[in-house]
Order: C-alpha cells, then structure tokens, then sequence
C-alpha cells in the first residue's frame, strides 16, 4: 500500500495522511494547522495537471493565521486510490456530481459538517463553485482561481456549440483543434506518458508554456466562440491539429538557466510531479474532461439553472493567464449572474496559470483579507 507523501519534500508544519472511505476513495491530503481542532477549515482544490501539492506554498500562510487548511488529491490524481484508471472503465464516477460528493464526503469524514471556504485552482474551480452552488450550508465561502464559473447550464442545452467548432478549427489556414477534445481521447495519456522527452521534461515544459515566465502570455478578452477568435489563444489551448501535447510544449522547454533560475517551481519540486504521474499515469485527471467534452452527468447540472452562489465569493487568477478567456463571456457571467455576492476579482502580476504557485504570497494575503470579512 502506498505511502504518505515524505516529510522532506512538504514546508514545516505541513504533514501528508490518507482518510479512508471517502465516497469510495482511500484520500491522501495534506493539512496544515493540526494543532487545536477546533480551528476553521479552509479547502484548497486542486486541477489539471496538479496534486494537493499544488498549494504547498499558501497553506503554512493560513495555518499561521489560525485555519485548519486541508488539501486532497482529488478523484484521479496522486496518492488518492479507490478511482478507475482505465479508459473504458467507470467514467460517470469522474462526473462533476461525484466530484462534489468526494468534498462532501471529506468534509464529513474530518469531522466537519461546515467549513468557511472552499477554494479551487483549474479544474478545482468548478468542483468548489459546485459544492458552494449546491450546499451553501456547508461550503461558507468560495474562492475560484484561473477558470471562471459561468453557471449551471440551460436544460437541453447539450454541447452542439462547443462541438460544432472543431471542423471550423480544423479547416483553419493553420489546422487546429481544442485541447480539452484532445484530452478526451483514447492516446493522449500514452502520448504524454511515452513522450520522446519523458514526463519530467514534459511537466517542466507544460508548466512553462503556461505561466507568466513564458513572454508569448498576453491574454485578453475574445469577441466569441467562434474558430477565428479561439485561434488567438497559444497551442496550449488551441493545438495544431496533428501535434500531441507533448509535441506542443516541447520547444517551449526552458534553457536549463532558466530552469535553475525558476524560483516558484526549482527542479525538487517539479520531481514530487512527475514521480507521482510517472507512477499514476494522467488518465484519471483525463477523464474529468471526457466527462465535460461528453456531456456526463450535464443533465444532473442542467437541474439547477438559473441557482446562483449565495454565499461570499471572489476570484483569482494570473494577470498572464489565458485561462481566465479561453470561454469567452464567462468572465463576465460569473460576476454578473454566477455569483451573487463576488466582492472581488483579482488579475496577479508576474503570474500565469499556475497563480498559487507564481504567486503564493499575494494569494495568502487576498485570502486571508477575504476569509476575515
């Protein structure tokens, strides 16, 4: 049976354990700020291609301000196990529903029956704007970084826009086609897994390509979903038709200067990465997007259009960070109608995509301003 994470790769006062018979999942987490148990709970979720590590560098910044701070590797990820890796294998477990169960789940099984925020980062975002959506008696706060949340769908909607395109991408002067489609498919685990560079110097370009070190990071807002208007955005998003993932970072890798001189992500860190997706594959984190690129579980969501969030919410990302408009107007639909009570929406500089990781002091600070209001 797999160990917790090792001490010497986590900050002092950051311990990694596993909690058992969470809606089927043996869970690892790491938590901080375990010394009096009646402090409040914050959850830190984490996306794609990330770990409960991800948020290493904010938790002791919480914990010293006198929050219980948990951090799991979701369904599908790390040290987590109890989930299905095969391709064809239990796919609806990894429907957003389950996902929300899973944090439920956690909550419960910490002793808990609330919490006072949930925050997520990529993929988290819409578990923690779902699990805030549906039980606001539970879930205090929220805090969604880098991928807006624009609400539950309308009932039939179905996905015939956002599948409609991809012939439009294709036919481009430049074929193109979408990454969260390519994620969905049969070879984009192996093609990451089996990648000429390997995993390590796969992850170090990934995570490159779409941070604020990266000087071809200049998001803005886009006019819609439309072929032309998604084509703005780098192959890391729209990719050219017949390139894998790794084949689209790949000359994006950094000099080896370069890497030496990331402070945000040194070369120690980057291993607890790519050791775990070595040992775990990246299915598990793929099939939460076939879920979304299938429409899984949508009509469970479609039940609750027109809910809004009702408790406190605020919204974080890199000033640097495509992700924020890679849906065009979700921006905006989440502080207009999503979000009942958004006070905030903080764009960092010198961050990309990975915000809580670029900057870790600046999104301690913005949560602890909002979780003391």
């Amino acid at each position: 049976m797999i160990e917790p994470l090792d001490s010497s790769v986590l900050p002092p006062g950051v311990r990694s354990r596993f909690i058992p018979d969470v809606n089927g999942l043996r869970m690892h987490v790491l938590e901080a700020g375990i010394d009096q148990p009646e402090r409040p709970c914050v959850l830190l979720l984490h996306g794609f291609p990330e770990l409960a590590y991800s948020w290493r560098k904010v938790m002791p910044a919480l914990a010293a301000e006198g929050y219980y701070v948990v951090a799991p590797d979701q369904r599908g990820y790390g040290r987590t196990t109890g989930w299905d890796p095969d391709y064809d294998g239990d796919l609806a477990s990894f429907r957003m529903m389950n996902l929300v169960r899973d944090v439920v789940g956690l909550v419960w099984a910490l002793g808990r029956r609330s919490v006072r925020a949930v925050a997520g980062h990529d993929f988290g975002s819409p578990v923690a704007a779902w699990c805030a959506l549906l039980r606001p008696d539970i879930f205090c706060s929220v805090t969604l970084m880098s991928a807006p949340f624009a609400g539950p769908p309308a009932p039939g909607g179905g996905g015939s826009a956002a599948d409609s395109i991809h012939p439009a991408l294709a036919a481009l002067d430049r074929p193109r086609k979408h990454y969260q489609w390519y994620y969905a498919t049969r070879e984009a685990n192996a093609d990451m897994m089996q990648c000429r560079q390997g995993v390590h110097a796969f992850l170090r370009a990934y995570y490159h390509h779409k941070s604020a070190d990266w000087p071809g990071n200049r998001p803005h807002r886009l006019d819609g979903w439309s072929a032309a208007e998604l084509a703005r955005m780098p192959a890391y998003y729209i990719m050219d038709r017949d390139r894998t993932m790794a084949e689209t970072v790949a000359p994006e890798m950094p000099s080896q200067q370069a890497i030496d001189a990331c402070t945000w992500l040194p070369d120690h860190e980057l291993r607890v990465y790519s050791d775990e997706y070595r040992r775990t594959g990246f299915q598990g984190g793929l099939q939460w997007y076939r879920c979304r690129t299938q429409g899984v579980g949508c009509g469970e969501t479609e039940i609750f259009h027109g809910r809004t969030i009702v408790v406190p919410s605020m919204f974080i990302a890199g000033a640097m960070d495509w992700g924020v408009y890679q849906n065009p107007g979700a921006l905006e639909t989440m502080q207009r109608d999503a979000c009942s009570r958004m006070s905030d929406c903080h764009l960092l500089d010198g961050a990309g995509h990975w915000v809580q990781q670029e900057q870790p002091e600046q999104v301690a600070r913005l949560l602890l301003t909002f979780l003391c209001r």
